[in-house]
């Protein structure tokens, strides 16, 4: 379920029985669905409920937090991850990836794990204003770049109480971010606005499909449509992807976008190149909804402005209401 934002002792006790649950929920993935409750609307009159510009479901406007989530096999199965609006997933060093999980309409207690962050996060989280990012680390050069960036940067250091070990998994991979506490931290950050996304009826044309699959140079995701679900289920390097705390990862909308991936100027412990994944521009794009696969064009014309996606006669490609995943794939 979601939670309200917390402190002091009840936040401690909320931490300890999460950390329980999480042991248990790892030991036995199962379940319906990844969705928790929607935020409570604390002091916002239930009349301002309208359609999250990130979902098209009805939600109280919030503030927008990320966090960048660990996924290499060690890392699995995610906590938190149905409960975003958005996910993102980006290339990473030695063909790997990692998460960019994107939340405002409702709150998990607990998202992870939690890892470090890149440059490309800058470049593609400057379209929601200046949104909280929640991440592990970075290397010391990065450090200015991310100060420097329109966020509020959230590491253990800067938000010690939004961020706990489990005892699930070893470290690195068991850094967990609470983001209701994390939020506590960054309380002027931008609530969720229009981004480009347009929902609704589905596109005339498509073609059918039961299964796409994205490549990386060491990663794969499969989304496999589920009449009985209405959703794509996810897996991850051909294994079904789960969540600790809500069953099989699934998506509304899935959207595998062309872009840029250049190397960058920083490297990782090991020496490998960090990939540079370029979001403004324009360029191609599959969308995947209700069954069916649509060509789409995707334009962003600056850092600061939205991303749009229109059917190749130039009409908006809506998208399913729910949980959308933007694939970001080198071209």
């Amino acid at each position: 379920m979601g939670v309200e934002r917390r402190r002091g002792p009840a936040g401690a006790a909320v931490a300890v029985a999460l950390a329980a649950a999480m042991t248990a929920g790892l030991a036995a993935c199962s379940g319906t669905g990844g969705d928790t409750a929607p935020r409570p609307p604390a002091a916002t009159s239930p009349t301002d409920r309208g359609p999250s510009p990130f979902t098209g479901l009805p939600a109280t406007p919030a503030p927008v937090i990320a966090v960048k989530i660990d996924n290499v096999r060690p890392a699995r199965p995610h906590t938190g991850l149905g409960a975003a609006d958005l996910v993102y997933v980006e290339q990473v060093e030695a063909g790997q990836t990692r998460l960019l999980a994107v939340y405002s309409s409702k709150l998990p207690p607990a998202v992870g794990p939690v890892r470090s962050a890149r440059e490309s996060d800058l470049e593609l989280l400057r379209q929601f204003g200046r949104p909280a990012l929640a991440y592990s680390g970075e290397q010391a050069a990065l450090r200015p770049l991310i100060d420097a960036a329109p966020l509020f940067p959230l590491t253990p250091s800067d938000a010690p109480g939004a961020f706990f070990r489990g005892e699930d998994r070893p470290a690195p991979h068991n850094l967990y971010a609470r983001p209701a506490r994390a939020l506590d931290a960054a309380p002027d950050a931008s609530t969720a606005k229009d981004i480009g996304f347009r929902f609704g009826a589905p596109p005339e044309g498509g073609t059918p499909v039961n299964a796409h699959t994205v490549r990386y140079p060491s990663a794969r995701f499969t989304f496999t449509w589920s009449d009985a679900g209405d959703r794509w289920l996810v897996s991850m390097d051909g294994e079904p992807a789960r969540t600790t705390d809500g069953g099989r990862t699934t998506a509304r909308t899935v959207v595998v976008q062309d872009v840029d991936v250049r190397p960058s100027r920083f490297r990782d412990r090991g020496g490998s190149v960090t990939p540079y994944t370029d979001t403004v521009g324009s360029g191609t794009a599959t969308v995947l909804r209700d069954g069916r696969s649509h060509e789409a064009r995707w334009s962003r014309p600056s850092a600061d402005a939205g991303t749009t996606f229109t059917t190749p006669s130039g009409d908006p490609l809506t998208f399913a209401t729910g949980q959308v995943w933007i694939v970001l794939k080198a071209r």
